[in-house]
């Protein structure tokens, strides 16, 4: 089923980041993106650099980020088949929006994965 898509044309407040994060959605999309930032890659060293993600899973997150034009994807006239994944103009142009989110998870990975201050409120 194809996710819904943002309309350009009707418009809210806050709706730019609304399409920006829409097109970014998804637990693999940014990650991929971001290890597309150092190059471009076959799936299986995508699959190796995210090693939770299952083949079907990769394989729906790409084909959506293909569709967005965040990424292009190469194939090759050959036996075996080899596609080549790289990110397009559009996709490359998030590289300081990955590269933001990168350092804030940097500055607060300790958090991960800890209780909120609620929860350790309500657990006293």
């Amino acid at each position: 089923m194809a996710k819904a898509r943002h309309s350009r044309f009707d418009c809210t407040p806050g709706c730019s980041v609304e399409a920006a994060i829409g097109l970014i959605d998804g637990k693999w999309k940014s990650i991929i993106l971001f290890h597309l930032l150092s190059g471009t890659l076959r799936f299986s060293e995508i699959r190796r650099h995210i090693a939770n993600v299952t083949p079907r899973m990769l394989t729906n997150q790409l084909r959506e980020l293909e569709e967005d034009a965040l990424i292009e994807r190469k194939v090759y006239a050959q036996v075996p088949p080899k596609v080549e994944y790289s990110l397009s103009p559009l996709g490359r142009s998030m590289e300081p929006v990955l590269l933001a989110l990168k350092a804030w998870g940097d500055a607060n990975i300790n958090l991960y994965g800890k209780p909120h201050a609620a929860e350790r409120a309500d657990a006293a």
